[in-house]
């Protein structure tokens, strides 16, 4: 669907209309529908400027890891996403800068299976916005969080 809208509550929720996470979404005025062999060739074709994607981990030269743990017992998320992470001209994540448990997500290489090499070119998290690419990482905006304090964090090194 083109057109998304927020999520669904009471009244609103329609079982058949739900986001890639299962949640019951709404549309918004125009909203269109296409075949789901339409939305590859979309994604395939490079028709798309920018996919915003979640991830588990993201590698300071933009690798993506957001399908799977690799952890015995988590169950594989696999969908598009390994065609938007190729597909797409621009690679946008929203993450977690820090897991739970204090481990950055943000790292020199990702340890979880990948979901495509060098495709994130920017990371954008609840402690700040980067860049990503082959010269490494840059940091253009923090928030609540000194670069000088990401750096004792972050195991990746990176240029603000």
């Amino acid at each position: 669907m083109l057109g998304m809208g927020p999520a669904a509550v009471g009244g609103e929720i329609d079982p058949d209309l739900t986001n890639a996470g299962k949640v019951p979404v709404t549309e918004l005025p125009g909203a269109a529908y296409f075949h789901h062999a339409d939305s590859f060739a979309m994604m395939r074709g490079g028709h798309l400027d920018v996919c915003v994607l979640g991830a588990f981990q993201v590698s300071g030269r933009g690798d993506l890891a957001n399908w799977h743990t690799g952890a015995p017992d988590a169950v594989p998320a696999v969908d598009g996403a390994m065609d938007l992470a190729i597909g797409a001209r621009r690679v946008y994540v929203m993450m977690r800068l820090f897991a739970r448990d204090g481990s950055p997500e943000l790292v020199p290489r990702c340890t979880y299976p990948l979901t495509g090499t060098a495709c994130v070119s920017r990371v954008c998290t609840d402690h700040g916005v980067f860049a990503t690419g082959p010269g490494g990482v840059r940091v253009l905006e923090t928030y609540g969080i000194t670069p000088e304090e990401l750096r004792e964090r972050l195991a990746v090194p990176f240029r603000h």
